[in-house]
């Protein structure tokens, strides 16, 4: 698992000096990949960063974090979010992570061709539930075979060590679409799942807990502001926001990626929840539905408030 960062921000009795008791910070996590390094650079800019406690870890470690009520909103794959959709609301505006065809950070990697994989041993990454998802549906229903599923930790060198192929995701599939290996074929999901049904794929979603959406809805509000913003911050300066994150990536076992590789990569990404990214949410729960991996209720509701 990535390591955790605490939390950005000094206890509250630290920052305070007024003798009232401030209602606490909005616990905020934060996906530690790449892919949400454009929000953290928007925030830290425009000093939004200091309104919540934010609190830094992989995708699946935020969702059993918001499901233990120890954090308040954050993002979660759209399979978590479909699976407990009764205790998260979708955050105000919509905020998502998505792209409209290929992502550059979730892959099928394989030896052969995907149409050679009927029977083979494919390896799905324990990082992921929604790339995982779409690869098992791309390779049976989109290519039409049938393989044999493993799942293993996230280490593309152990996964196809005794496997055809293996569900690469977040910065080790960034940073294999960068330096791709001789004999490897590597298929990005965002771009299959878009030829497949002609819609965008939202990997990712923000929620808040639904007891918080109720009892503060203003401060709610003002996170899904502050997200949107920053968002809009950071597609304003790429240059600046490609250069932190190389420097970010730099401090990973995987060494450095070039501004050009995420300037590429964050032109593709989609923070948006709209009309298009709804319709390709409903398709993804319809399908998983029938699959028995969601439940079969799992309908998408509008976004609250609308886009903002």
């Amino acid at each position: 698992m990535t390591a955790v960062h605490a939390t950005s921000r000094p206890p509250a009795a630290s920052r305070r000096s007024t003798s009232a008791s401030p209602p606490p910070s909005l616990r905020l996590g934060d996906i530690s990949y790449l892919n949400c390094a454009p929000l953290r650079w928007g925030l830290a800019y425009s000093g939004a960063c200091e309104e919540f406690d934010m609190v830094s870890g992989p995708p699946e470690w935020l969702a059993e974090e918001l499901l233990a009520g120890r954090l308040d909103a954050g993002p979660v794959s759209l399979v978590r979010y479909l699976r407990h959709a009764d205790a998260w609301e979708l955050l105000p505006g919509g905020v998502a992570v998505g792209s409209d065809g290929p992502v550059h950070s979730c892959h099928l990697v394989s030896r052969a061709p995907l149409e050679r994989l009927d029977g083979a041993v494919v390896v799905l990454s324990e990082a992921s539930r929604t790339t995982a998802l779409l690869a098992r549906m791309l390779l049976e229903d989109a290519v039409g075979v049938r393989p044999r599923y493993r799942s293993a930790p996230q280490n593309l060198d152990d996964m196809l060590a005794a496997a055809d192929a293996a569900v690469l995701i977040g910065d080790e599939a960034l940073r294999l679409r960068a330096r791709p290996p001789a004999g490897l074929r590597v298929q990005d999901t965002g771009a299959l799942w878009r030829s497949w049904t002609g819609l965008p794929m939202v990997f990712a979603v923000w929620v808040v807990r639904r007891e918080v959406a109720r009892e503060h809805p203003e401060r709610v509000r003002a996170v899904a502001a502050a997200l949107a913003d920053a968002a809009e911050r950071a597609r304003a300066h790429p240059e600046a926001v490609a250069t932190a994150a190389a420097a970010e990536s730099a401090r990973s076992p995987g060494g450095r990626l070039s501004e050009q590789v995420l300037l590429d990569y964050y032109r593709v990404l989609d923070y948006s929840l709209g009309d298009r990214q709804l319709a390709a949410v409903r398709e993804f729960a319809r399908r998983a539905a029938a699959r028995g991996e969601v439940p079969e209720d799992a309908t998408l509701p509008p976004v609250p408030g609308g886009r903002l």
